[in-house]
């Protein structure tokens, strides 16, 4: 038992440092993104090369080893969407007064070719790891997706807290695409299909039956669904959910650019906010 409260504490302290490290990065100036990609694209590929090795091993290390690699591969598209790198074909704010279609329209055109890239490479992931006793890592990464476009869903449709002092700068148009209201019909059941996909891991990695492998990589799962859920409550509680990160939110060098111009297109009860 002991074991899986450390793969808790591993999960806990991976989501929180790697999620601190891709916003560190994110507010360095803009002349050092180049490296931050160049090594966040070496550790990626690096990563894919572990989930294939630690697909078809069964071993408490590869456990771990699979989790940290996935996250790894996620990072990369962290950092390449925040550093504006890889984001759709739509660089503008929400055209004014745009709702219904167009404005779903618009909010793809302004993701899409995030989101293929993520496509792409969950795919690969499938393809390496395809038939290995060892799934922890594909899961970690088709859950950090599922949980993400629903993140992204419920944006879109509205919420409390938009958290857009998580974009930076040059990204400051995407908060045009966001709107702000106390709750959707959406949310519950982001929160509900979350915490049943929790249960059932937990019951998962406490049948008799499982190895101690196979119970730590359920928990390492399970506990980041765990945070997924707690962001997604985040989004409508009265909270502030950039504050586990503020040791790596820093404003912006001077040769930042320049902050996107005011969106007369979102909605009304959702005006821009600041960017950071």
């Amino acid at each position: 038992m002991n074991s899986l409260w450390l793969a808790i504490a591993f999960a806990i302290f991976m989501w929180w440092f790697s999620t601190g490290l891709v916003l560190l990065l994110d507010t360095l100036p803009r002349k050092t993104f180049r490296w931050s990609l160049l090594l966040s694209s070496m550790l990626g590929l690096a990563a894919l090369v572990g989930l294939a090795q630690t697909a078809q091993q069964e071993s408490l290390a590869a456990a771990y080893c699979a989790f940290t690699c996935a996250l790894l591969v996620w990072g990369w598209h962290e950092l390449t969407f925040l550093t504006g790198t890889i984001t759709g074909p739509r660089r503008t704010p929400l055209p004014a007064g745009a709702q219904g279609w167009p404005r779903f329209k618009a909010s793809v055109e302004a993701i899409l070719w995030h989101e293929l890239a993520i496509l792409a490479v969950g795919i690969v992931i499938v393809a390496i790891t395809w038939g290995g006793p060892n799934q922890v890592g594909t899961a970690t990464f088709g859950l950090l997706w599922v949980m993400r476009i629903s993140a992204k869903l419920n944006l879109y449709l509205g919420v409390r807290n938009l958290s857009e002092e998580f974009l930076p700068q040059h990204l400051a148009y995407m908060g045009s695409y966001f709107r702000r209201r106390r709750m959707n019909a959406l949310l519950p059941w982001s929160v509900l299909g979350g915490s049943a996909a929790v249960a059932w891991l937990v019951v998962a990695a406490l049948e008799p039956q499982v190895t101690h492998a196979q119970a730590v990589g359920y928990t390492l799962v399970a506990t980041l669904l765990v945070l997924a859920v707690v962001e997604h409550l985040m989004l409508v509680l009265p909270l502030n959910p950039t504050a586990l990160w503020k040791w790596a939110m820093r404003k912006h060098g001077p040769d930042a650019a320049p902050p996107a111009p005011p969106d007369s297109g979102r909605a009304q009860e959702n005006p821009l906010l600041p960017a950071r």
